[in-house]
């Protein structure tokens, strides 16, 4: 019988969690109102250091009411990294706006501020950093060309629950910043998401937006279209529940990448996650880039590492490549390197804050031996 497999994420409920819940099946407030909601609203919003917290049903659905909320003119451009989950995309062009990308920094998989500087025209309005895998775009650059140019910022913050920018909670820092509550993320309400804001005005529209612009005069007279987004009180119960013990959860995040980095970082074929001095990265995963020496691609590395009992994740496909992005016309002839290499050559390893010593070892291990295997098959291949 075949060992079991180490999963990439096992999800990490406190027990608080159960009791929240109860209260919510008890009360019999189980929809979107509840008193949950305005709890999880206001304690994520004072972690991020802003006053208000929007909960939604997704993250996707927190970008999707930051662009509305933010009401830009068609046409308007939002430079975007190319490396990122379709979610941002989406958002922009569902908003009727167009989408400028930029290729990512080699070593933060950020997007790159000097692209960002060089890419904003007269029709740019936004930009839109994503903290990748939980490390922080370089936020204080970014805020400055914002700042230069008149341009509004929001932050996917949705990898990086609890990071930081010269201690600023990632999130926080931008006009808006959206996370994901997804199973596999440091907070989690299963499904669900939250945009933050420190304005007042930008927050009664994000409010607005998750709640089909209903009027507050006549409920069912409308004026704007909206989207039906609201999180449950159940879920809003199991997120407040976990918000107290996030120090604890980044803790062991990043105590398990540094047991990782210990294991794996003499091995030249690779490239590992960094931290930057501004930063505090959450290392929501642990992502490896095999280098151009090594004779496999990241699906078959992942293929390998699979027989040995070690589950990973693909990274991501760059904008640039998405087929029903291109099917529009889209980004006909452009080419983002970085974001190239990083899908063709990334791959996250086992990242649950579950996971012992003793399984990041056995990881590590599947890791060299695949690194070898790969040194054996271009033998083989300059010997046939």
């Amino acid at each position: 019988m075949a060992k079991p497999s180490i999963p990439v994420y096992t999800p990490h409920l406190s027990t608080s969690a159960t009791k929240n819940v109860q209260n919510c099946l008890e009360s019999g407030w189980i929809s979107s109102k509840g008193i949950f909601i305005d709890q999880f609203e206001k304690a994520w919003a004072e972690k991020c250091n802003v006053r208000h917290g929007i909960a939604v049903n997704s993250g996707t659905s927190a970008l999707e009411i930051a662009m509305a909320a933010l009401e830009l003119e068609e046409g308007a451009e939002v430079i975007l990294p190319s490396y990122t989950i379709i979610s941002c995309a989406s958002a922009i062009l569902n908003a009727s706006c167009n989408i400028c990308l930029v290729d990512v920094d080699p070593d933060t998989w950020c997007l790159d501020v000097d692209q960002v500087a060089e890419a904003i025209g007269s029709r740019t309005r936004a930009i839109m950093p994503v903290h990748i895998f939980g490390h922080p775009a370089d936020m204080g650059n970014i805020m400055d060309l914002a700042k230069l140019h008149s341009l509004k910022v929001i932050e996917d913050a949705a990898e990086a629950h609890g990071a930081a920018f010269n201690e600023q909670i990632v999130g926080g820092i931008g006009d808006i910043g959206c996370f994901s509550f997804y199973a596999n993320k440091i907070i989690t309400t299963g499904e669900g998401g939250m945009a933050v804001t420190d304005d007042d005005d930008l927050a009664k529209k994000l409010k607005s937006y998750r709640n089909l612009c209903f009027n507050s005069d006549r409920r069912f007279l409308h004026y704007k279209l909206g989207y039906s987004s609201r999180m449950t009180n159940m879920q809003a119960a199991i997120g407040l529940s976990q918000i107290e013990h996030i120090d604890e959860t980044v803790a062991a995040k990043r105590y398990i990448a540094n047991q990782y980095t210990a294991h794996l970082k003499d091995l030249v074929e690779i490239s590992l996650p960094t931290e930057k001095t501004f930063a505090t990265n959450v290392y929501w995963m642990y992502g490896i880039v095999l280098e151009d020496g090594v004779q496999c691609d990241a699906a078959e590395f992942a293929s390998r590492l699979q027989t040995k009992g070690i589950d990973t994740r693909p990274f991501f496909l760059g904008m640039h490549e998405q087929p029903v992005l291109k099917e529009r016309g889209l980004f006909k002839g452009e080419i983002y390197p970085v974001t190239e290499r990083l899908a063709r050559r990334g791959l996250y390893l086992p990242s649950g804050i579950n996971l012992t010593d003793e399984q990041i070892e056995s990881v590590s291990k599947a890791v060299k031996e695949s690194l070898v295997e790969s040194k054996i098959k271009k033998i083989n291949r300059t010997n046939s």
